[in-house]
């Protein structure tokens, strides 16, 4: 059975979907992706969508969607949720049914750079390569549903993380 994994972030339009559409491309038939926030924005980020296609990830999963969809009776089981950005780790989530394990992956957002088209562009690239490099970490682990979210927490570490 896939490894069912959600990303977690405040509007779902920018670092979860980048997560989503990187998990999708990389994990295979092993893992299925999901991406949500506490309060969506409505619609993904332009600039998410733009470095997705950068590295021919299809984007047609992209939608900025409520944590609530992941939260009912009728939600795939999540075997791991990982918050990347600091917002959604510090609100209060729903009960997840199932109790899937938690790992907490910090990341600046990219959508709050203020700036050039140029540096908003490297601020995305730069978070397209971080949630690359965790995800290339958790997959060349092997995980399973019973250690994975210990491998998720490893990415919070120091010397994982450099």
């Amino acid at each position: 059975m896939p490894i069912n994994l959600l990303f977690l972030c405040t509007g779902n339009s920018a670092r979860s979907l980048i997560a989503e559409g990187v998990l999708r491309q990389l994990g295979g038939k092993s893992f299925r992706a999901f991406s949500a926030g506490s309060h969506p924005t409505g619609t993904p980020n332009p600039h998410a969508i733009a470095v997705l296609r950068q590295h021919d990830i299809d984007t047609s999963f992209a939608r900025s969607k409520s944590w609530d969809e992941f939260a009912g009776p009728t939600a795939p089981h999540l075997d791991l949720i990982i918050t990347v950005c600091d917002n959604a780790a510090g609100e209060s989530c729903p009960i997840w049914p199932g109790r899937p394990a938690t790992a907490h992956w910090g990341l600046a957002d990219p959508a709050a750079v203020d700036g050039s088209q140029h540096e908003i562009a490297a601020a995305f690239a730069a978070t397209y390569d971080e949630l690359v490099r965790r995800i290339t970490y958790l997959l060349d682990h092997h995980p399973d549903a019973s250690n994975i979210g210990a491998l998720a927490k490893k990415m919070t570490s120091h010397e994982v993380n450099k």
